[in-house]
């Protein structure tokens, strides 16, 4: 049977009956966004998703000759025409995916839902795609955020959207080389579930973790929150499946290989364009003794992005190190909730003293940035890496905050998209931006991402909101990550004033020298940047691979180029 899509919110992140953001335990909350947004919570009308039944959802074009043949590869019981499973599918979860979803403005919804059962199937469903010329587009969870699941507007042939939901089992586990073959369907909790209860851990832990899955994370070039130890999911993969129109292409699991271009690395990151990924060999790990998330307070960004590159250069190997802006910090800090118990409130008074402490040492409060880095190992391997630690945060100004904090971010690391969810029914925009630079450079991009948001927010007339953490560290550099805020304006486009802040942001990227994106792949949201970061003969060369693995353009088709 097909998988149940029906718990899935079509209008929003995650799961439905999921409760949304709650903000009334938290009392820092509320004159955080009024100082910042301009937005008064307790006042904002609050205009939540319409019900679907109000929606015009456009009715599938397959022909009865498409769906039998569909019907035949399937079967019947696993090909759906049901409206709301096609709109949970007709696009991800970007800012401008759910503005067009909660108003109705579907365009091109997929005319069938597909899941098949395995890998003979998959690639039965691109030879007919090939032979009847339907598009096809596959789909993992539906997290994408840079438009990856979404067929041309003007698209006219059949779409149809191949969920591989029921392919979702770890094959065979290897545990002498430490690989795992494992079905491209699997969510990462089901996924880390399986390896745990062999005392195993892939360590691939995305925002997106809970809904998303390892198909998904290879087509998109995904990084996780601990790659800094197990590496993006490229380092990852050391073999796949992928099946095409014509055949599977299968890539073994080897080490390393010198068999000309990689075409494993031409698949990562492909998006669909080349076909499907069905399996994936990946590298698996035992899972850690300990685990140990310690925060760090440093008085200014600029000293904690330099501890973060000597930590880097150092003999310790976190499985993540992260530093919050000031921006971040007073958002962090104002979703506390509020002390209810007398071992919380004395908590609570001793933070107080702790900064009443740091004003008469000279900090600036308003500039502290929060840090936290995760160790794991042995409990001597940990304390030897968190004594190096210590010793560089105190080298570089900053202080030791403990392990409590670390452990309620640890707790909460995946909350943060029911945010946007809430501040859409506030007509809020809260949406994120990620790159990667060398070290010499992150500074003067964060500087300057700010301002370019700045003026951004200046030419919409809106007063908004930029923050930025620093994470997923490498030997030459490191990822930031933006996220921006802004409340749209009553009688403005809404599209537009989201178009004008996010491209303020791309474009400082690659005029910075950074990246266009560091993990949330290309889709068409980062499309039009794509010359100005691989240069135009780069962008050829892309080109003539997906023209030549799909002259027909049946695979996916107007994701990452042109």
């Amino acid at each position: 049977m097909a998988p149940d899509v029906k718990h899935q919110k079509w209008w929003g992140w995650g799961a439905d009956g999921v409760p949304e953001f709650n903000y009334a335990n938290k009392p820092a909350f509320a004159p955080f966004v009024k100082e910042n947004l301009g937005l008064d919570l307790a006042n904002a009308p609050v205009v939540g998703p319409p019900s679907l039944d109000e929606l015009n959802v456009p009715e599938s074009r397959a022909s009865e000759d498409d769906l039998a043949g569909l019907r035949a590869i399937v079967g019947e019981e696993n090909v759906e025409l049901d409206d709301e499973a096609r709109i949970v599918h007709w696009a991800g979860r970007s800012v401008r995916d759910l503005l067009r979803t909660r108003r109705g403005d579907f365009t091109r919804v997929p005319d069938a839902v597909v899941y098949p059962g395995d890998e003979e199937e998959t690639r039965a469903l691109l030879a007919a795609a090939s032979e009847r010329n339907w598009v096809v587009i596959p789909f993992g969870g539906g997290t994408s955020i840079s438009g990856s699941l979404n067929a041309p507007d003007a698209e006219e042939r059949t779409v149809v959207t191949v969920d591989l939901g029921r392919m979702n089992r770890v094959l065979e586990v290897d545990e002498h080389s430490m690989l795992a073959r494992v079905q491209a369907g699997i969510l990462g909790p089901d996924l880390e579930g399986a390896l745990a209860a062999r005392g195993l851990t892939m360590g691939h832990v995305p925002d997106s973790f809970t809904y998303s899955t390892l198909g998904g994370w290879v087509a998109t070039r995904s990084s996780g929150m601990q790659s800094d130890r197990y590496g993006d999911i490229a380092d990852i993969v050391k073999g796949l499946r992928l099946a095409r129109p014509g055949g599977v292409v299968a890539l073994r699991d080897l080490p390393s290989t010198s068999t000309g271009p990689s075409v494993r690395e031409m698949i990562i990151g492909s998006e669909g364009r080349l076909g499907i990924v069905t399996e994936v060999t990946i590298q698996v790990h035992p899972l850690p003794e300990h685990r140990d998330v310690i925060a760090y307070m440093f008085p200014t960004w600029d000293k904690a992005l330099l501890c973060m590159h000597a930590v880097a250069r150092s003999e310790a190997h976190p499985t993540f190190t992260r530093i919050s802006d000031a921006a971040e910090t007073s958002f962090s800090l104002s979703t506390q909730k509020a002390p209810t118990t007398t071992l919380k409130k004395a908590s609570a008074f001793g933070q107080e003293k702790l900064w009443d402490f740091l004003r008469l040492r000279g900090w600036d409060t308003d500039q502290m940035c929060l840090s936290y880095v995760c160790y794991e190992g042995s409990a001597k391997h940990n304390a030897r890496e968190k004594k190096i630690g210590k010793d560089l945060v105190a080298k570089h100004g900053g202080i030791v905050l403990g392990g409590s904090p670390g452990a309620l971010y640890d707790q909460k690391k995946f909350d943060t998209p029911y945010l946007r969810d809430f501040l859409l029914d506030r007509r809020t925009i809260g949406d994120v931006s990620e790159t990667a630079a060398p070290w010499s450079k992150l500074a003067a991009v964060h500087r300057r991402v700010r301002e370019a948001a700045g003026r951004a927010f200046d030419q919409i007339g809106r007063q908004g909101f930029i923050m930025c953490h620093m994470s997923h560290s490498y030997h030459a550099g490191a990822c930031l990550y933006f996220t921006f805020a802004f409340v749209l304006g009553e009688d403005a486009d809404d599209l537009a004033q989201y178009d004008a802040v996010k491209s303020a942001i791309q474009q400082c990227f690659i005029d910075c020298g950074a990246t266009l994106s560091h993990h949330h792949g290309v889709g068409t949201e980062h499309k039009p940047w794509m010359a100005q970061d691989l240069s135009e003969p780069g962008v050829d060369l892309m080109a003539g691979l997906f023209h030549a693995a799909d002259p027909g353009a049946n695979l996916n088709p107007g994701k990452v180029i042109d």
